[in-house]
Parts: structure tokens; C-alpha cells; sequence
């Protein structure tokens, strides 16, 4: 490969069919690799920023959002079939888990893919390929409220 050959994480956003999504790293390369999914991630937090509906999730994240923005990056490659650049560099994650100890309830699930669906909007992305993530990205969000929801309740039940 010489410098001039693209590499998966150069590519522009590939035209992937529906029943390709998920298998292998169709995904991965239907978001436009390691820089389309930057650009995701960074147009997500920029909403998130800016978007009044927002104001909740953004005030669960510190002021500075470079780390997470980095870990959502990192972990959005390894999940969509790309690198596993988040188990490089932070090890392994169960993402609820992870979110567990934060007061997510439907609103601050429905906020959260509110700005992705409409980070999603700004990306040179297929529809199909935009319905298709929202769709799959409902699951870890909704597993989030449910480990909030435990945690909660453990607490009130520890008190």
C-alpha cells in the first residue's frame, strides 16, 4: 500500500444494503471509518451543546467533553465492526454498566438519541444506514436507563 491508497479509515461513507448492516465491518465502513465516525461524534457533542433539550445529558458530562468524546469515538468503531480503539486505549466496557450511576430516565434516553439522530441527519450517511444505527443504538441507550433504574432502586433499598 503506498501513500496514495485510501484506507478504510479514509473512506467516504460506503452504500451498504440494509441486510449487510451489522455483519463484519459494513457498518463500520457505511459510517465512513475511523474519520466518519469523528465527525459523528463531533457534530453529536456540538448538539448536545447547543440543543435546549439537551441541557440535562450535557450536565451529566463534565465541562471539558474531550474524554468522552474520545471514548464514544473509540467505542462506536469496535461496536459498528471496526477497530476495537476503545479496548486499546480503556480497556474493556460494559456500557451500562458504565452509565449506571447517573439518574438516566426515558427523557434523558430520549435526549441522548435525539442529538445522535440528529447528529446522524448531518452525516453524508444513506437513510437506510441512519434508521438502521438509531434503531441499534436504542438498545445500549435503554440499557442505560435499566442500570440507572437498578441502581436506584439498590440505593433506595440500601437507605
Amino acid at each position: 500500500m503506498n501513500a496514495d491508497t485510501p484506507t478504510a479509515s479514509d473512506e467516504r461513507p460506503a452504500q451498504v444494503p440494509t441486510q449487510a448492516y451489522g455483519v463484519g465491518d459494513t457498518s463500520f465502513r457505511a459510517a465512513g471509518g475511523v474519520s466518519g465516525l469523528r465527525r459523528l461524534v463531533e457534530d453529536f457533542y456540538q448538539l448536545m451543546d447547543t440543543l435546549p433539550e439537551a441541557a440535562t445529558i450535557r450536565a451529566m458530562h463534565p465541562d471539558d467533553i474531550t474524554e468522552a468524546a474520545d471514548k464514544l469515538h473509540r467505542f462506536l468503531c469496535g461496536w459498528l465492526g471496526g477497530p476495537r480503539l476503545y479496548r486499546e486505549k480503556y480497556g474493556a466496557i460494559h456500557i451500562p454498566a458504565a452509565h449506571a450511576h447517573l439518574d438516566i430516565g426515558a427523557a434523558e434516553r430520549d435526549a441522548w438519541l435525539h442529538c445522535m439522530a440528529a447528529a446522524l441527519a448531518r452525516q453524508d450517511y444513506s437513510q437506510d444506514f441512519r434508521d438502521y444505527l438509531l434503531r441499534e443504538l436504542f438498545r445500549p441507550a435503554e440499557g442505560c436507563r435499566r442500570a440507572a433504574r437498578r441502581a436506584r432502586a439498590l440505593d433506595s433499598d440500601a437507605s
